[in-house]
């Protein structure tokens, strides 16, 4: 409940961010430089005069868009590579699970630095390289609930009654393992906030003038004695998204 509680503030709070924002995030102001909180600027502004509060909105909806692309592309692609590898069996699934297995056994955000190198760095790249990433993830829980699915009463009375493998997998074996598959991607979705986070941390992530809370985080690093507010408010919105993710994954396992 306190997961479903916050992340729907969360998403309520990016989609204010896409629709309105106090001032234009990107316009700059000296006369305000590094102001703190205030009735006009309730967030203060940051070390160009840019007010925070619009600058956080606008980084939330661009970290929390990275996210669900990051996700939609490591599901879909696991889905498609477990379902098969799990339904099927035999060759192709030791092949195709050896490579996953070992790409499995390095951090998601280590393969995303990786593919990252390869693709150069801005929002829609960090989309793909994460995505990349994500994929064994979701291959090997999709997997593994297929190997345990397709041998069950319901799977063999739909190929008695005549189904063919596609409608097994797709509209049989899959709907009942997405209680499961619910759970791994609100982890997910955790995982590529903090991903995303971390990399426009270290500067190869959303890119100028975009902004991203990562981004913000790093940019506010310089100023945590003279301007806290620049690094605090963004830190709390990001760890209240992945707080509230968090907890829904947790809540979704039971």
């Amino acid at each position: 409940m306190m997961g479903a509680i916050l992340t729907g503030v969360m998403l309520l709070f990016v989609l204010v961010g896409f629709f309105w924002t106090p001032y234009d995030p990107e316009a700059m102001d000296r006369s305000v430089k590094l102001a703190g909180v205030s009735l006009s600027h309730p967030m203060g502004c940051d070390n160009f005069g840019r007010d925070i509060l619009s600058r956080v909105l606008k980084g939330s909806g661009t970290t929390l868009l990275v996210a669900v692309g990051t996700v939609s592309i490591g599901t879909a692609c696991g889905i498609l590579l477990g379902a098969f590898t799990g339904y099927f069996g035999g060759l192709v699934d030791e092949i195709f699970m050896r490579i996953n297995d070992a790409l499995f056994a390095f951090p998601s955000i280590l393969l995303g630095l990786v593919f990252i190198s390869l693709l150069g760095s801005g929002k829609y790249n960090v989309i793909i390289a994460l995505g990349i990433a994500f994929i064994p993830s979701f291959a090997r829980i999709v997997r593994s609930e297929f190997i345990r699915c397709k041998n069950m009463d319901y799977v063999r009375s739909a190929r008695l009654a005549g189904a063919g493998d596609l409608r097994i997998m797709f509209v049989h074996i899959l709907p009942n393992i997405m209680t499961v598959l619910s759970s791994s991607i609100m982890i997910g979705f955790n995982n590529a906030v903090l991903a995303e986070a971390g990399m426009s941390y270290l500067g190869i992530g959303v890119q100028p003038p975009d902004a991203s809370l990562g981004r913000m985080l790093s940019e506010a690093q310089t100023y945590l004695f003279s301007a806290p507010g620049y690094a605090i408010f963004p830190g709390v919105v990001l760890i209240l998204m992945v707080l509230g993710f968090s907890l829904l994954s947790e809540g979704l396992k039971e």
